[in-house]
């Protein structure tokens, strides 16, 4: 019941008028504390997650043919261009053929290891990196592709309010919500989570995640 509530809110929340222009990043007093938050759990993070990375490459490996990781550009900051990288959950070149996609529930084109990885959020683990080189903060929206900013953009109005704050490893959308959400329901959960910016806020996401990644409860 408190989560139907919570997302009731996400939504009123975002076809309100709380921004109107992107033309500045959200200025808060808990940006310089959020970047030391970053920069200490990330590192704390990274021993543990290259454990994590090592199995999945390996299993990566033995489900299907191709490389581990892929990179991608995506759209951070104020439209900022950056690369991230992420294990692989889909077959290998599978996008040359169907084209870039938005997931879908039950997609065939990702492995079972796949699935799994995303259930857990695993495949996001070599973001770690990014958010320690500043391009990502822990907590956040996650940063889409250039094509699909550009597209949402046009058919979601205020998409872009998005990028008012730095993209993160993991956010208020992926606790709450799936990959299969709809454009304006991710905008409606990170407009949320940018109405509620603060360290109480990134702190119940960041359990949550953890949550999410040791028991897959709470995922879709």
């Amino acid at each position: 019941m408190m989560e139907n509530s919570e997302n009731n809110g996400a939504r009123d929340f975002a076809e309100s008028d709380f921004v109107t222009k992107l033309d500045q990043p959200l200025h808060h007093v808990y940006l310089p504390f959020k970047r030391l938050f970053d920069l200490l759990f990330a590192t704390l993070l990274m021993i543990p997650s290259a454990i994590l990375i090592l199995i999945f490459m390996v299993l990566v490996k033995l489900e299907t043919p191709g490389k581990c990781f892929y990179s991608q550009e995506r759209v951070g900051l104020m439209g900022k261009r950056i690369t991230i990288t992420k294990l692989r959950s889909m077959y290998s070149g599978i996008e040359k053929k169907s084209g870039a996609m938005w997931a879908q529930k039950n997609d065939a084109r990702i492995t079972k290891v796949g699935h799994f990885m995303r259930k857990t959020r695993i495949d996001e683990l070599p973001q770690l990196w990014s958010v320690i080189k500043g391009d990502m903060s822990l907590i956040g929206p996650r940063p889409e592709r250039p094509r699909f900013t550009q597209q949402f953009s046009e058919e979601v109005p205020g998409f872009e309010q998005r990028l008012l704050v730095k993209p993160g490893l993991s956010g208020y959308a992926q606790v709450h919500g799936g990959y299969e959400d709809n454009p304006a329901e991710k905008l409606a959960n990170d407009m949320y989570y940018i109405k509620h910016f603060g360290i109480l806020t990134d702190l119940a996401i960041f359990f949550g995640t953890l949550r999410v990644v040791v028991t897959g409860d709470g995922a879709r």
